[in-house]
């Protein structure tokens, strides 16, 4: 199968050109593709998702970047792409180093499936698909669902006049299966899914059991209680924990919103924000995470990188630019949506490690109060510290014991007040993973994990 090696020669030669006018230069190939499988009661569509192919190609011009982008890998179309650069660099006041580090990283990584998606097929996707319709409507009472099959190839090489070469060939399956619940003119859906890293193993983990199980969730939905509402100890379920760690410590801690004055974290930095429990980590290295690269658009390894340890807030998530301008290294997440996206600091997998309380001792200690389950949304002020959460669905609290269950909520407050009331937090037998995406701003969407334990602390609990 070609890949994008076949233009590295065309790409180097083109940054050989600039490195006569700039100090530095680097260019991004990609080429991806993909297919979508989407099933509900009307109709089965399936659809090729559009065939990106391209580079980008930036230059240091003394005092900023010179940019620009080509949608073919033809050597007159990379030709034009260099002049137009090489134009943007005439009037350069210095040929000074650009700010930060400069990768060196030679590498090249491709994602290991047992069963890679590009060789399953349209009519096994829509096979597949009709088994999780079929489990989903076969629970009594359901008898609509949407369900989903797809998977993407993002192949990428970075190369720079420091010596750095890096390719990489991601692939991402995804699948979903929404049992729709009707009764009396109201309904409810209960979504799940399962994302990765990896083949059609990562799609096999939905399983009938799962799925079924989901449809029961939806039946119950109809008949579930008012959400109890105002302050009070809430136990986080995984899915709602990770999405709380996204919502916290996500944009707030790219560092170039610490540039910008956009983070209410910046001023924290160093100091104690949690209990000493508290672990968080964005982690771009995790094997089959759903956010995970083997290389940023900057051609630095995916890496670990603390954010809190201890409970004390000790980093944040840096391209070269930022990194400069405090005293840091580059984090390995620099990201581009595609190679027609600009470069921005951006999370891969943003993780609370897990401790030791079970289930039933987090229930137990929070004694009244709610658990959340089941998040739908969450929407996070960088600026403020503010954060709100949804969720589908819930159970109150009561005596320690968990009660009956409650509809769709919403939690919501600041985070360091959350955090500061942390008392328990879950072990690693229910560390949960979450696949999603997530846009700089309302643009730019870029596949992100997060993930958590269960977990204890106080909110304010409302209507979603």
């Amino acid at each position: 199968m070609a890949d994008l090696r076949e233009h590295a020669d065309l790409a180097a030669r083109l940054l050989r050109r600039l490195a006569e006018r700039a100090s530095f230069a680097e260019a991004m190939l990609q080429r991806a593709a993909g297919e979508t499988i989407h099933i509900d009661a009307k109709s089965v569509r399936a659809s090729v998702s559009p065939r990106l192919a391209g580079l980008v190609v930036r230059a240091w011009a003394g005092t900023h970047w010179v940019e620009g982008a080509a949608s073919s890998f033809e050597s007159d179309a990379v030709a034009r792409l260099g002049d137009e650069i090489a134009g943007g660099l005439a009037g350069a006041a210095s040929t000074s180093a650009p700010p930060g580090e400069s990768s060196t990283t030679v590498g090249e990584r491709e994602t290991q499936a047992h069963h890679p998606m590009r060789d399953v097929g349209s009519e096994d996707l829509i096979d597949i698909g009709r088994d999780l319709y079929r489990w989903a409507t076969s629970v009594p009472g359901i008898r609509l669902a949407q369900v989903g099959v797809l998977w993407s190839d993002d192949e990428r090489l970075y190369l720079n006049t420091a010596g750095a070469n890096c390719r990489q060939l991601v692939s991402r399956p995804h699948a979903y299966a929404a049992p729709i619940a009707t009764e009396n003119g109201q309904s409810k859906v209960y979504p799940i899914f399962v994302g990765g890293i990896g083949g059609r193993e990562i799609v096999d983990r939905l399983s009938e059991g799962d799925v079924a199980t989901a449809s029961r969730a939806a039946l119950e939905l109809l008949h579930a209680k008012a959400p109890p509402t105002g302050s009070m100890n809430v136990v986080l379920d995984p899915g709602t924990t990770a999405t709380f760690v996204h919502e916290s410590f996500g944009h707030g801690a790219e560092a170039d919103q610490f540039v910008r004055d956009r983070s209410y974290l910046r001023p924290l930095l160093g100091q104690s924000v949690g209990p000493e429990t508290l672990t968080i980590v964005d982690d771009g290295s995790i094997s089959d995470g759903w956010g995970s690269v083997y290389f940023d658009d900057e051609g630095h390894p995916g890496q670990r990188t603390a954010l809190i340890d201890r409970g004390r807030f000790v980093g944040a998530l840096y391209d070269r630019e930022s990194a400069a301008m405090f005293g840091a290294h580059a984090t390995g997440n620099t990201r581009r949506s595609d190679f027609l996206g600009r470069t921005f600091v951006r999370m891969t997998n943003t993780l609370l490690e897990p401790q030791d309380w079970s289930v039933e001792e987090l229930v137990e200690e929070a004694r009244d109060g709610v658990m959340l389950e089941h998040w739908v949304s969450g929407v996070e002020d960088p600026q403020g510290g503010q954060m709100q959460i949804k969720v589908a669905t819930g159970h109150r609290i009561e005596n320690g014991r968990l009660a009956e269950r409650v509809g769709s909520m919403a939690l919501s407050g600041k985070v360091l007040h959350f955090l500061r009331d942390i008392r328990g937090i879950g072990r690693a037998q229910e560390f949960g993973m979450t696949p999603g995406f997530c846009g700089k701003g309302h643009s730019d969407m870029l596949p992100v994990g997060d993930g958590g334990p269960y977990l204890l602390s106080r909110a304010v609990i409302g209507p979603a």
